[in-house]
């Protein structure tokens, strides 16, 4: 008896003992992921037709049609692809984009925030009033018309977790609620105009012009996406779990070089890196490291995927919801600002018009499942381009808004059309 257990503890302390012998007949089960990369490009090519059967598209659809779109516009007019219409493409994007991030982490909960477009609107106001009216110091106003949004989206979220009134409910009463508030805020002029060498100004009018700057950024980042691919296959490969080999790793940074430099080449033909796309590419980086590397983002992923479920496993569930509801009003106030830098003023149509409905196509479009527990940061960048590219194209092609609208709506039914199939596919091959 005392030998077993020295054996035992032995085999617990030390090197692992030699498995008993398989029984006979039996298969030594392997993971498929190391049967795709023993194989090559064939295994590879398999691979990517068996996750288009099971419905794992990723952001292929939304790669594809930017692609389409981008070839179309620049058969019917050369200046599509320019270095002046694409820079003001993506600087213009950047406001709608930042509360599309918001609208994600929402999604993702498998909840709604009608009130976004209101709240952006109310946070343009606050900045206006307090900065112009009465004197407040540019970075002080700007921090209590961001916080002011983070308020609100908490007090959402409260009526929401604490109070158990459907978010939906609770952000259409915000959505007509703060937009009265902001033109109580305004005053009876309804418009006040922004210094336009402020602050608020430089978020969409200031470019970084030398050259340096922009391929500077397209290095940092193909760098960084290297280095911490590198580290998670090194991780893995410790951990004795399927990783990535350096030569797709290798494959995969190039990738994201080509278009990288390309766009910082475009960049520079016109006035240079714009300050919007850096300050947009790193909420969308720095949120993309939260959701995906964090428990907080974990929590966030479990509560979208099945409530109960995340509450047996002791998380809070009203807190979690709370924190989201106030991250996305944080976006909302932060968008705000963009899109008054843009008209470098705040007025009664702040926050109005298809702002909210673009957000939240954005974030779709992008691919975050409308059904919860799916969704990236960068479906919020990919979707608006979407978004803003149909725009674009449309006013340099002088067609009617109208006809702008009727396409949007189609790219957005197919995008949800698209994730249901995903689901409903993933669900026939036993993956969802």
């Amino acid at each position: 008896m005392t030998t077993d257990l020295s054996k035992t503890e032995a085999a617990g302390e030390g090197e692992p003992q030699d498995a008993p012998p398989a029984a006979a007949g039996a298969v030594t089960a392997v993971d498929p992921r190391l049967l795709v990369r023993q194989e090559g490009f064939a295994g590879y090519w398999s691979e990517f037709r068996r996750k288009m059967r099971s419905g794992e598209l990723g952001s292929l659809p939304v790669v594809v049609g930017l692609i389409v779109i981008g070839l179309v516009f620049q058969l019917r007019d050369s200046a599509f692809l320019g270095p002046e219409n694409l820079s003001n493409l993506f600087v213009t994007a950047a406001g709608t984009g930042l509360i599309a991030v918001g609208i994600v982490f929402v999604l993702i909960l498998g909840e709604i925030d009608l009130s976004v477009g209101s709240v952006s609107g109310l946070a343009a106001a606050v900045f206006a009033v307090l900065n112009i009216n009465h004197g407040v110091p540019e970075w002080l106003a700007l921090v209590a018309a961001v916080l002011s949004g983070t308020v609100i989206g908490a007090l959402h979220g409260f009526f929401f977790a604490r109070i158990g009134v459907p978010a939906f409910v609770v952000t259409l009463a915000g959505l007509l609620g703060w937009n009265g508030l902001m033109l109580q805020v305004l005053g009876s002029n309804g418009t006040i105009n922004l210094d336009d060498s402020g602050l608020v100004a430089d978020l969409t009018n200031h470019y970084f012009s030398d050259v340096a700057a922009a391929y500077g950024l397209a290095t940092l980042s193909v760098a960084a996406f290297f280095l911490l691919s590198w580290r998670d296959s090194r991780r893995r490969e410790a951990a004795g779990v399927p990783s990535r080999p350096l030569s797709e790793i290798v494959l995969r940074t190039v990738a994201l070089a080509v278009p990288a430099y390309v766009v910082a080449w475009l960049f520079n033909q016109y006035k240079g890196l714009p300050l919007a796309v850096v300050i947009f590419l790193g909420v969308v980086v720095a949120l993309d490291l939260v959701l995906r590397r964090t428990s907080y983002g974990r929590k966030i992923f479990a509560l979208g995927g099945s409530i109960e479920a995340a509450r047996r496993a002791g998380i809070n569930v009203a807190a979690v919801r709370i924190s989201v509801f106030a991250l996305s009003g944080t976006m909302a106030g932060l968008g705000g600002m963009f899109l008054a830098s843009q008209i470098n003023a705040a007025n009664q149509s702040s926050g109005a018009g298809s702002l909210l409905m673009n957000a939240i196509a954005a974030a779709v479009i992008g691919g975050t499942s409308l059904f919860g527990g799916r969704g990236k940061t960068w479906s919020a960048l990919l979707g608006v381009l979407v978004i803003q590219s149909i725009a674009s194209g449309m006013a340099l092609l002088g067609i009617a808004s109208a006809v702008q609208y009727m396409i949007t709506g189609a790219v957005l039914l197919a995008a949800v059309v698209i994730d249901s199939v995903s689901r409903r596919t993933q669900k026939t091959a036993g993956r969802a």
